[in-house]
């Protein structure tokens, strides 16, 4: 695969397309207008590809090296797994066309994602155990709402990641190339997710409201308590942390702060999502956390970095 265009170009041109103006204007959570936003600006910014036919780029043995040798690749491919099944079951459930479509979509994409690693594996060689089929949820629904959340934590820091691969010469451009629209694909998840789970509450009975938000507290309360394990094993020499994110920034940069590589995390996730309709909801949870947090997180603001030798 050959990326003519960057991701996050081709995304922020799908929505101006529709929304020329500067200051449009704004929209009712749970509208007609709202779902049509959502679900276009979702299936208009799709990126086509073939894992099948990517053409990987040559690496010297070293660069392949540092690639086998990420701490995340069997996580990742359970977490693939999994989240390409919720959604595929999820699909059903929808009963608006229109949303029906956009998680159809998704669930390829997510399968995609896994034909992806694959692909990735098998071209540098990368010893990843085999992952038995994800089974069936017996609460897809919820399982959807879960599996939305913790790509909402996990984007997050996978961005800074992602930007610190790139600013460190941990990988080299023609990988990263390889893999922007991927992680563009991943905001395009989130912000469907997060607009879908609004218009889903704001469309239900009210005596329905409180439950659907204690039970998505409760999804959120459990990932926030799991990435505050991973942030003080982060801050821990020689811990390995449980998700695979935070882990692989201590793989990719060493000398890297736990506060730099939350400013790190903060601007690349801003700047990914400013590319979209500015009337669509965006996770907030996560930012707003960090930001709080990185008042009390040692360690000097983030600054360029020093490329790798």
């Amino acid at each position: 695969m050959t990326v003519d265009e960057n991701a996050l170009t081709i995304s922020a041109n799908a929505s101006r397309r529709r929304h020329p103006g500067t200051s449009p204007r704004p929209i009712a959570i749970g509208s007609s207008k709202h779902r049509d936003l959502f679900c276009a600006t979702f299936l208009d910014s799709r990126y086509p590809y073939d894992p099948a036919r990517i053409a990987w780029p040559s690496l010297t043995e070293p660069e392949r090296a540092r690639l086998a040798g990420l701490p995340f690749w069997n996580e990742a491919v359970e977490v693939e797994s999994i989240t390409s099944r919720t959604v595929a079951d999820a699909v059903s459930l929808e009963r608006d066309p229109l949303i029906r479509e956009a998680i159809a979509v998704q669930a390829e994409e997510e399968a995609r994602h896994a034909a992806l690693l694959r692909s990735l594996f098998g071209a540098y060689d990368i010893p990843v155990p085999q992952v038995a089929e994800a089974p069936p949820s017996r609460h897809p629904m919820w399982a959807f709402y879960h599996s939305g959340i913790g790509e909402c934590f996990d984007s997050f820091f996978a961005f800074g990641l992602f930007a610190l691969a790139r600013q460190t010469g941990f990988l080299p451009p023609a990988l990263i190339e390889v893999f922007e629209p991927v992680m563009q694909e991943e905001v395009r998840h989130i912000q469907f997710f997060v607009n879908w789970a609004a218009f889903r509450r704001a469309r239900a009975p009210w005596y329905h409201r409180p439950a659907m938000a204690l039970r998505a507290g409760a999804i959120v309360a459990h990932h926030a308590f799991g990435r505050l394990k991973t942030a003080r094993a982060l801050g821990q020499s020689g811990e390995q942390s449980d998700h695979f994110t935070l882990s692989g920034a201590q793989a990719v940069g060493e000398d890297l702060s736990l506060g730099a590589f939350l400013d790190l995390c903060l601007s690349e996730n801003d700047r990914r999502f400013d590319v979209y309709d500015p009337r669509l909801l965006r996770p907030r949870f996560m930012p707003e956390t960090i930001r709080w947090v990185r008042r009390i997180v040692p360690g000097p603001r983030a600054k360029g970095m020093n490329p790798r030798r």
